[in-house]
C-alpha cells in the first residue's frame, strides 16, 4: 500500500470548516493522505491520535484523513465534499484526538445530516 499526502485534501478540509463554522476544528492539525492499494471498501477514513501516545510524544491532538484513492478519486466533486463533511463529524467538539461513533448520545453521523451541512455549505 502507497500514502502520498494529499494537499488538496487538505485545503477542501480548511475551506468546509471555515464555510460551516466548525471553529472547533483546528484544520491545521488534520493531515490528509491519499492511498493506493488498501484492500478496505471506505472511500475515506479518520483515524485518531489517541491521547496515551500525545503524552508520549509530547504532541497534542491530531487526526488523520486517509482518502481511498481508487474510490474516492472517481466520485463527483460534490460526493467528495460529502465525504469529507462525513470524516469531519467524526470529530468531537473537543478537538482531543479521539473518534465520535457513528450512533451515540443522540447524535447520528448519517446521510442526512452530512446532507444538510452539504446544503449549508451550498448556500454559502
Amino acid at each position: 500500500m502507497e500514502w502520498n499526502k494529499a494537499k488538496d485534501i487538505e485545503n477542501k478540509i480548511g475551506l468546509i470548516v471555515r464555510k460551516l463554522n466548525l471553529g472547533y476544528i483546528e484544520s491545521k492539525k488534520i493531515i490528509c493522505f491519499r492511498s493506493l492499494g488498501s484492500s478496505s471498501r471506505a472511500r475515506a477514513r479518520i483515524w485518531s491520535f489517541p491521547r496515551v501516545w500525545q503524552l508520549a510524544l509530547n504532541l497534542g491532538p491530531y487526526y488523520v484523513i486517509e482518502v481511498l484513492s481508487q474510490y474516492f478519486d472517481k466520485l463527483s466533486p460534490d460526493d467528495q465534499t460529502r465525504v469529507l463533511i462525513h470524516e469531519l463529524l467524526h470529530i468531537p467538539k473537543n478537538f482531543s484526538g479521539s473518534l465520535l461513533p457513528h450512533r451515540g448520545r443522540g447524535k447520528r453521523i448519517d446521510e442526512r445530516r452530512v446532507e444538510n451541512l452539504f446544503q449549508q455549505l451550498k448556500d454559502k
